[in-house]
């Protein structure tokens, strides 16, 4: 049971004390860091603790063991928590923004995670790369962009039989939307995982990779948004 910062809330998520400790630093250093990075909006530290550690954690049980990519990683969410509360995975985590990395590489040497590391770079390039292109068990992203254009972006990474894990809001309109181009990218959506998390509507999206990307997928940054599948 995961008791939040010493509240009357709880949430069921299976965390050890340790966990919790490095949630505590991790938590310091994202306000130590924000100052400068402008890594969150959120800073009260019951708000990060619920929208940012519990929300990323509530999505821990899609990921077992293998490797795992985190797009358009930001301020680490949902990847870090997950890792700190996960020792069979291997993370990269990718961000466009150099400072951000920096902050990142902080915080895994602050926290002394072990096997996860920071690439500085845009999905749409490195997915062309045959060193990370279908090299991954599970993709993550949250609040990156619009389901149909986030599945351009990570789909491409993954292994057939991996898993893409998408973290929005309220997903009707979207899922609908994506439909086509999850298709089109090889994928097929799983599971939809609903929840509220302190008033607010939160889901969870499982697309598993069924079938090889097309080469010609990820298109530039320019035209997945001007023209999405």
């Amino acid at each position: 049971m995961f008791l939040l910062c010493g509240c009357d809330l709880e949430y069921k998520i299976n965390i050890t004390e340790d966990n919790l400790n490095k949630l505590e630093k991790y938590y310091n250093l994202l306000i130590e860091y924000n100052n400068y990075f402008n890594l969150t909006a959120i800073t009260e530290k019951k708000e990060v603790y619920v929208k940012h550690f519990v929300d990323s954690l509530l999505g821990k049980d899609f990921f077992r063991e293998g490797t795992l990519l985190d797009v358009g990683s930001g301020g680490g969410f949902p990847a870090i928590p997950i890792k700190i509360c996960s020792d069979k995975l291997n993370v990269t985590l990718l961000e466009a923004t150099g400072k951000k990395c920096e902050f990142l590489k902080t915080v895994i040497k602050e926290l002394k995670l072990e096997n996860i590391k920071v690439i500085n770079g845009r999905a749409e390039e490195l997915a062309n790369n045959n060193d990370f292109r279908e090299k991954f068990d599970y993709v993550s992203a949250r609040a990156v962009a619009r389901l149909n254009i986030l599945s351009e972006f990570c789909l491409p990474f993954l292994k057939v039989g991996g898993n893409f894990i998408s973290y929005k809001a309220d997903i009707s309109e979207e899922l609908t939307e994506a439909e086509k181009a999850i298709k089109v990218l090889g994928g097929e959506i799983k599971e939809v995982k609903e929840y509220t998390l302190e008033g607010a509507k939160r889901t969870i999206i499982k697309i598993q990779k069924v079938s090889s990307t097309e080469k010609k997928y990820p298109r530039s940054n320019a035209k997945i948004r001007k023209n999405p599948l």
